[in-house]
């Protein structure tokens, strides 16, 4: 979470009613977003600084790791777009052994909800990835994922930003996991669409990875 203190409470509290583990990575936020979960019953680990995205969700991973008994593990954005009944379809999914790995797709149902110049931007990041036509994947960059725990244990995050996703895709693709893409349904509220986050998030994603292809 970064300076997500509006709403962070109230995702939060909502998770936990089906998910009591629940590991909270505050990104060098200047709100009260770390206040607000130090209250909330969540385990709170902080970045002194904004790292990024990928940085906290690869310290997320390392610190929810640790846990004695953990097994599944569910990233789920701070912004109160994902749904948890979506988290434990997918959940179910690879708790059958059919998955290793879990990804959630915005465009395998219901497409025409998710606002227009980000749709275009997804599709084109989806479709430029010679991963993800790999795993013949439709949305390469949704937050919500569910790893067991052998993909987790050997998942290291190196991106900072938001080519974090491509990454992770780009490791999969790489491995013998088995990867299944299933739908869900994103809650673009007033709140998330306020951030303008989509074209930037857009063109940082393709700036990052052709960068990163440069450098390869």
């Amino acid at each position: 979470m970064f300076n997500e203190q509006a709403v962070i409470g109230t995702v939060v509290e909502e998770v936990l009613q089906t998910f009591p583990n629940i590991v909270c990575v505050d990104d060098g936020s200047s709100d009260g977003s770390a206040d607000v979960i130090a209250m909330s019953g969540a385990h709170l680990v902080r970045h002194p600084i904004n790292l990024g995205q990928g940085a906290a969700l690869q310290t997320g991973l390392t610190y929810a790791r640790a846990r004695a008994g953990a097994k599944y593990f569910v990233t789920f954005d701070a912004d109160g777009q994902h749904r948890v009944e979506d988290a434990l379809t997918m959940l179910a999914t690879a708790r059958s052994g059919t998955a290793d790995v879990v990804l959630g797709s915005r465009f395998l149902e219901n497409a025409d909800t998710v606002p227009w110049l980000k749709r275009q931007v997804l599709r084109l990041a989806a479709a430029a990835s010679p991963s993800a036509r790999r795993l013949r994947l439709t949305d390469a960059h949704n937050g919500l994922r569910v790893l067991t725990r052998p993909v987790a244990e050997n998942l290291q995050i190196t991106m900072n930003g938001m080519a974090h996703a491509s990454e992770i895709v780009t490791y999969l693709s790489r491995s013998s996991w088995r990867v299944k893409e299933m739908p869900v349904s994103i809650l673009y509220t007033d709140y998330s669409k306020s951030k303008g986050q989509s074209m930037v998030n857009g063109i940082n994603i393709l700036f990052e990875l052709s960068v990163r292809q440069r450098g390869t």
